[in-house]
């Protein structure tokens, strides 16, 4: 795969799933480096100016296309910020694949911020998936600090998927997004952390308008003396529906926060939010174990079924 290395490639294939170049429009960014590119007769990729990062263009009713963005870091002490800009048009139906991968072998910090802002046309359909991985024997820390900005025009639907359950020594997590009338936000977390590592995600959703709707849900595993905080906002300022929900299994002596925050300003606004935070429930490892299982395989299978 072009201008990458093993570790590299490995990083790739982890936050992306990729083991081949892919078909359709891509960008690889390897420490702090573009390492590859393509673009499509209807998704056009080009770097900024000041080189902090890139534009996507999405031409109307563009549909079963891609774009992939992963970004590695397989070089210890490495510190950037990297804005990347999302122009969909209307009527379009795509895939946006990002994720940032670091193996850090040093004794420097790592650290990837990335901040990623979509404009979703009319009617357009997008998935995005955004995966973070860490991995390396180093004492440098692996750092990732997303922000996610998004703007929905009327009709519109996105779905995002944000998966973090590796190696990751820090984060925080920050995830906004502005609904017309009729645009629908689908948000499945799915964060794990161990050690003594501490992760941090906020979600503000502000419905404004008629019809809008929101469904955010959040699932968290913290292991042995790690920390979660995660606060969970929306805002309806229309007739609109919105829900949010935390599930996290608390293990060992780690931490979890849970803050729930519902604001209506309009009297049609249909807003409910759910949360649980509890321990592996013993009768289901004992069933489990009654399989054949060991008792740490037992839990391994129930956090691997929870975090799906």
């Amino acid at each position: 795969m072009f201008q990458l290395d093993e570790i590299q490639k490995r990083l790739i294939a982890e936050v992306a799933g990729l083991h081949k170049v892919p078909i359709g429009a891509y960008n690889f960014r390897a420490n702090s480096q573009l390492a590859g590119r393509q673009n499509t007769a209807n998704i056009e990729i080009t770097s900024k100016a000041d080189g902090t990062g890139i534009d996507i263009h999405i031409k109307p009713n563009t549909k079963n296309e891609s774009v992939h963005i992963p970004v590695v870091l397989s070089a210890s002490g490495l510190t950037e910020t990297v804005y990347n800009d999302f122009y969909i048009g209307e009527n379009c139906d795509v895939v946006i694949v990002a994720g940032c991968g670091i193996d850090n072998c040093g004794s420097a910090n790592s650290e990837h911020d990335g901040v990623h802002r979509f404009f979703v046309g009319k009617n357009s359909k997008v998935k995005y998936v955004e995966k973070h991985y860490g991995s390396g024997n180093g004492t440098g820390k692996r750092i990732l600090n997303p922000v996610t900005e998004v703007t929905m025009n009327d009709d519109s639907f996105m779905e995002m998927e944000m998966v973090q359950i590796k190696g990751v020594d820090s984060t925080n997590r920050t995830t906004t997004a502005e609904l017309s009338g009729g645009a629908k936000l689908i948000v499945r977390e799915r964060l794990m952390t161990h050690g003594e590592q501490n992760a941090y995600s906020a979600y503000k959703i502000i419905l404004n308008g008629e019809n809008s709707a929101a469904d955010v849900v959040s699932r968290g595993v913290a292991r042995n003396k790690s920390f979660q905080k995660l606060d969970l906002c929306i805002v309806g300022n229309a007739a609109c529906n919105g829900h949010t929900e935390c599930d996290s299994i608390i293990m060992d002596e780690g931490k979890i926060l849970a803050v729930p925050s519902l604001e209506a300003n309009n009297v049609n606004a249909m807003l409910v939010h759910e949360a649980a935070i509890g321990k592996i429930a013993g009768e289901q490892i004992i069933k489990l174990m009654t399989l054949g299982l060991t008792e740490s395989e037992a839990e391994e299978q129930i956090i691997n079924g929870f975090l799906k």
